[in-house]
């Protein structure tokens, strides 16, 4: 397990990898994708670039229930506008998968982790089952300190990984999870069997 470590505020990170990725004091990022039938083992990707995306301060104040389902819905109304750009469909919010994505957000803010693999050892694919959806394919991103919707979309859309998830026209859910502190994003995508 490989993690990446930064102290600079200054510039933001994106790293993509379907392992453990972090970084100490800027926004990261990370995917992971698996399509098939649930095997445990994940496509891995390790590449990583520096990009200085220009972010937004959220309409609303941060933290509040209300402001997170906001700031969710915003990036489900972004993820369908870049799909629409692309020729895909948009994706349809599934229970499910914004059970599995807010779980994951949360934990990884819990222990000041942004990781795919959950505190439990869980991959994306096990949070998803464990939600109770049954999956043919998925991808998982997940992001860390960007403080709007309009700035983390454009951290994953400035990352090949990351936009290959957003863009992919095979997945027809999501579900977007939020949790502080920290600004820990996941973004749960996935096509039912």
């Amino acid at each position: 397990m490989s993690k990446h470590r930064s102290s600079t505020t200054h510039r933001r990170k994106i790293a993509i990898a379907a392992l453990a990725v972090a970084a100490v004091g800027v926004p990261s990022a990370a995917m992971a994708s698996q399509s098939g039938a649930p095997a445990r083992s994940h496509f891995a990707h390790a590449r990583s670039h520096s990009a200085t995306p220009a972010g937004s301060p959220s309409a609303t104040p941060a933290g509040s229930p209300s402001a997170a389902a906001t700031d969710q819905q915003e990036v489900v109304d972004l993820v369908n506008s870049e799909r629409g750009k692309a020729g895909c469909e948009p994706l349809t919010v599934n229970e499910k998968l914004t059970k599995a994505a807010q779980d994951h957000s949360e934990d990884m803010a819990a222990h000041g982790d942004m990781s795919h693999t959950g505190s439990d050892g869980s991959s994306p694919g096990d949070r998803i089952e464990r939600a109770g959806y049954s999956w043919r394919a998925y991808g998982e991103n997940v992001a860390y300190g960007y403080d709007s919707p309009k700035s983390v979309m454009e951290g994953w859309m400035n990352s090949s990984g990351h936009k290959a998830n957003i863009l992919n026209c095979d997945f027809k859910e999501i579900g977007v999870g939020l949790a502080q502190p920290g600004n820990y994003w996941t973004q749960d995508f996935a096509t039912a069997r």
